[in-house]
């Protein structure tokens, strides 16, 4: 049986980001441990973002959000907005949405910003 369009739609943006991203990479125009990053931080967002809301059904200790953010800035946002999508957690809150696409947009322009020779030559100075 096909997965309902709600159940597909939340991965074809993240996933075809880091696509891009290894397609990048492929072409020597990103290094390949930034798309290995992706892939690792992503699905440890996605994992917090389990914990968390296993924690808010429980009452339990709670993941504060500014984790949530900072996980999303540095590369983890495929794998938040695919949780916040498929898990419904932190998907109604319209402060944390405005947040959250605030980190994702820095952190898109950042990689923007490697891809220009400024960005390639700080990749070159670090590896």
């Amino acid at each position: 049986m096909e997965a309902p369009r709600a159940r597909r739609a939340p991965l074809a943006l993240p996933a075809g980001f880091v696509l891009l991203l290894g397609a990048l990479a492929a072409w020597g125009r990103l290094p390949w441990p930034i798309v290995i990053a992706y892939v690792i931080l992503s699905l440890l967002a996605f994992a917090v973002y389990a914990v968390d809301k296993t924690a808010a059904m429980r009452g339990a200790w709670r993941t504060p959000e500014r984790t949530l953010h900072l996980l999303a800035l540095v590369g983890g946002w495929p794998g938040a907005w695919a949780a916040q999508r498929l898990l419904h957690h932190k998907s109604r809150k319209p402060g944390f949405r405005v947040r959250f696409w605030g980190t994702v947009v820095v952190n898109v322009l950042a990689v923007a910003w490697l891809l220009t020779p400024g960005g390639r030559a700080v990749l070159s100075a670090l590896g």
